[in-house]
């Protein structure tokens, strides 16, 4: 079975509203016109995934078929839905408000993630607390009141940094994305032919290639991919990931999670690609940036909205990469790089080729392959499961039978051999390219290169036409000629090319 894929062209709550006995009669009723003129303006209901009759669906790209949609994070309402303990929130804040000196009750809750109504039980423990006091205020309520530390405050903030230098979007709750994980996995996508076959559109694969490879995409498990190097199980395992970023639908993720009181930031914006972001038009930094101020059946903010990710690794990768990244002296944690990939693809390209033994890698990846579930271990040396739910691709060009053993091979449910195009498809893979570069097609050009190079020996791949092309357009800029594809040129080109 051949396949030979060659590509063309290779990121409220009730209750916030004021203290009762605010004000006079009329003041209550002209406050109150305010913040719900304020609410409506500012707090708009986002779109929403279609879930039990409401919304509507999202739209995607290409014109295709309605991915799965997966339901979105719903915002805590009370602080026992946050799962956080109020010392922790009162922490955060007071974080903020030294680096800040002061912030406006809204802008408290912008930062943090949350509800003003969950925030505000903070704010108003601390005030209790003399750590906090009110620069100044608004008939809006407590929402645009300033606030600011006092010299007790600015202590006890001292003290939080010290503890834990984290300053950001509240963390969620390790149980809540382990749950979150459980909706958004890669298993069961969707996939037919079809729908594979247009992801490929602009590649030269082979139908038994896809044949092959669709059968995996819906186990969303493991994928052994090999052959020999240049004829595309990159760009293979690349393409997989791309038709989960569009077919698989948008998943979650939060910008960090809490484990055995520790947190771990997950959101990469390297990495996770968002959907959620706000038009250009709104200043992040202002009151109208994402909404803090979430009523019930609203989606979670401590989360982002994202498209399956993709994450690539090769000769770099080692153990450690693997495992938390601890910053000594922050005391946070960098989750690896193989958990971002959750609800997506991980990559292991060039298998075989990293510093550390493949036998030692192997093993490294046994447990999550066989349970889905993944141990990682804190500083203190206390361990914690966190999920495995993503599509894991090896590729490499060596011989497998090197490389693994039958234990580790049965975990990998699909075995899928790249194999060297035969001669129609490497033509039509030159065809193509010119096609791409809007030069003439020279059969006799490619009939050249069996006859002079592939018959004496050497294996074509499905990389060599666009190496070939490259050089031989090098060729005719050097000299200042036209790009006109013929027998002598193509001769030089591959004279260079071939010539170890």
């Amino acid at each position: 079975m051949a396949g030979n894929p060659f590509p063309t062209t290779l990121d409220a709550g009730p209750g916030p509203f004021g203290d009762p006995g605010f004000g006079t009669t009329t003041q209550k009723s002209t406050a109150s016109s305010q913040v719900g003129k304020l609410y409506a303006d500012l707090f708009s209901k986002p779109q929403q995934p279609e879930e039990k009759g409401r919304g509507k669906p999202q739209s995607h790209e290409r014109g295709e078929s309605q991915p799965s949609v997966v339901p979105a994070p719903r915002s805590p309402t009370t602080l026992a839905e946050c799962g956080l303990q109020l010392g922790f929130i009162a922490d955060l804040v007071l974080k903020q408000l030294y680096l800040h000196g002061t912030l406006l009750g809204g802008d408290i809750a912008r930062a943090t993630r949350l509800p003003f109504s969950i925030v505000d039980e903070a704010l108003r423990t601390m005030r209790d607390q003399k750590c906090i006091e009110v620069a100044s205020g608004d008939l809006v309520g407590r929402v645009s009141y300033r606030f600011a530390l006092t010299e007790l405050g600015r202590a006890r903030a001292r003290e939080s940094f010290e503890h834990c230098r984290y300053v950001g979007p509240a963390p969620v709750p390790i149980e809540q994305y382990i749950e979150q994980c459980k909706l958004q996995h890669v298993t069961g996508t969707t996939c037919t032919m079809q729908k594979l076959r247009a992801t490929f559109a602009d590649c030269v694969i082979h139908p038994s290639m896809l044949e092959e490879l669709g059968p995996a995409v819906c186990s969303g498990t493991s994928v052994f991919l090999h052959g020999p190097p240049g004829n595309g199980k990159t760009l293979i395992a690349k393409g997989l990931g791309r038709f989960l970023n569009i077919q698989g639908g948008e998943i979650y993720i939060p910008y960090a999670i809490q484990a055995e009181s520790s947190i771990i930031t997950l959101f990469d914006p390297g990495i996770h690609h968002t959907t959620d972001d706000l038009p250009a038009t709104r200043s992040p930094s202002s009151i109208e940036s994402p909404s803090y101020v979430m009523p019930d059946g609203y989606f979670d903010i401590r989360w982002r909205r994202i498209r399956r990710p993709v994450v690539v690794t090769g000769g770099e990768l080692t153990l450690e990469m693997l495992e938390l990244q601890y910053n000594q002296a922050a005391n946070i944690y960098t989750a690896p790089m193989h958990i971002k990939a959750n609800g997506g693809v991980f990559l292991i390209d060039d298998f075989g080729r990293q510093l550390v033994r493949p036998k030692d890698l192997l093993n490294r990846w046994i447990v999550p392959l066989e349970e889905r579930v993944d141990y990682l271990t804190l500083s203190t040396g206390r361990k914690f499961m966190l999920p495995f739910e993503q599509l894991i691709i090896f590729s490499t060009n060596l011989e497998p039978r090197e490389l693994v053993d039958d234990a580790f091979l049965r975990r990998i449910r699909h075995k899928v051999k790249i194999e060297a195009p035969d001669r129609s498809t490497y033509a039509e893979i030159f065809r193509l390219l010119c096609q791409q570069k809007q030069i003439q097609f020279n059969l006799a050009a490619v009939e050249l290169l069996f006859r002079k190079y592939y018959h004496s020996g050497r294996v074509p791949r499905s990389s060599d036409p666009r190496d070939l092309l490259e050089i031989a357009d090098s060729i005719c800029q050097f000299h200042e000629q036209p790009f006109v594809l013929n027998e002598g040129l193509m001769d030089e080109s591959a004279r260079r090319f071939f010539q170890l």
